[in-house]
């Protein structure tokens, strides 16, 4: 029995230290058979590393279904002894952590709708306190970082050595191709904040439709992800819960397959060299930029003195847009996107305000 638990045991420490590390499985656990055959049809295509099944589903309205229970645990160990898979779901409360561990389920997630509650958050750290297993935290639904890193640090500090990121995408209530915008400046900006964290992408709730997680899940590897976590089900177009977005154990492999797998660094000192060259280049351009905008800055200091002994207002809102209108058109001339140059220019202009405010203080 101890020889079996080590086992077990090892085998979810070889699957968490997998690069690509790939999570797949059904969005919700429905039925025994649609979960297990599911699982066996994953484990089949040798290419996924862990199996997920939603268990409790947070929904937005009352009324939605909000995933088949507890009672779907002992389905999802079954899976696991079939397939030999690790297995993952997201808990909420303390009483899912301690169902799901009661039912040996082996990585733990906190999902976006749980990460935007410090309180939910800190209930489940709480629950995991001395439980040695691995934990994956979600980003919340809004784009905030330090409620993402809140999460992270309430779980650290209940003990749990073994903490990953999943960047699932940001609620934009904008008109969008994703589901869930993935504003990727974001995640990169947490991934350069915990490099000691491994960060995985879940394209499935960021696109919301099978047809584009090809393309995000490529970009996630092209910007060196730690891994890719995508829902699979036996007949997604009948699934219970976000049908358009899953897709079946096979076309999982495909993907899989067509994906292009690159790699952080290689171990050439030519690679090294040419790449150092180029770097250089781009430190000194850098620092010619700081110049300028420092430049920049100072007349902007001064336009806020002849403001204020004129009593103009800090805010010249024809003579922003004219500018905008120029960098922009004069950007895209030069190979820069207008979406790029709006927001670069929005934070230059904010700087000019802001030092201009400081004159008028004065």
């Amino acid at each position: 029995m101890q020889a079996a638990a080590q086992s077990a045991k090892q085998a979810v420490q070889d699957a968490w230290a997998k690069r690509p590390l790939i999570i797949s499985g059904p969005c919700s656990a429905e039925t025994e058979e649609q979960l297990v055959s599911t699982a066996q049809r994953l484990a089949a295509t040798g290419k996924v590393n862990m199996l997920r099944a939603g268990i409790w589903k947070p929904r937005t309205k009352p009324g939605m279904f909000e995933g088949i229970g507890a009672k779907g645990l002992p389905w999802l160990q079954k899976a696991k002894e079939l397939t030999g898979l690790p297995t993952a779901v997201e808990v909420a409360t303390a009483k899912q952590v301690q169902d799901a561990l009661t039912f040996d389920v082996d990585v733990l997630w906190i999902g976006a709708r749980t990460t935007v509650n410090p309180f939910s958050v800190q209930e489940v750290a709480d629950a995991l306190r001395g439980v040695d297993v691995p934990v994956l935290i979600k980003n919340p639904i809004n784009p905030d970082l330090e409620l993402w890193s809140g999460a992270v640090e309430r779980v650290a500090r209940a003990g749990v050595k073994q903490i990953g990121l999943i960047h699932r995408g940001f609620s934009s209530y904008g008109n969008s191709e994703y589901r869930n915008a993935p504003m990727w400046h974001l995640a990169i900006e947490m991934k350069r904040r915990n490099l000691e964290l491994p960060i995985i992408n879940d394209p499935s709730h960021i696109c919301g439709r099978r047809d584009i997680l090809f393309s995000t899940a490529q970009k996630a590897i092209d910007l060196d992800f730690d891994g890719l976590m995508i829902e699979s089900h036996i007949d997604p177009d009948n699934a219970w819960s976000d049908a358009k977005q899953q897709v079946t154990p096979e076309r999982l492999k495909e993907m899989l397959d067509e994906i292009i797998w690159r790699k952080e660094d290689i171990n050439s000192e030519e690679y090294h060299a040419a790449l150092e060259t180029l770097r250089q280049q781009i430190n000194h351009l850098d620092d010619e930029l700081m110049q300028i905008l420092s430049q920049r800055m100072k007349i902007a200091d001064k336009i806020g003195a002849y403001k204020k002994e004129n009593n103009i207002t800090i805010l010249q809102t024809n003579r922003w847009n004219e500018i905008l209108e120029r960098v922009a058109d004069n950007g895209e001339k030069l190979g820069l996107s207008r979406e790029f140059i709006t927001k670069y220019f929005d934070a230059v202009h904010m700087e000019s305000i802001n030092h201009q405010k400081k004159v008028m203080d004065a």
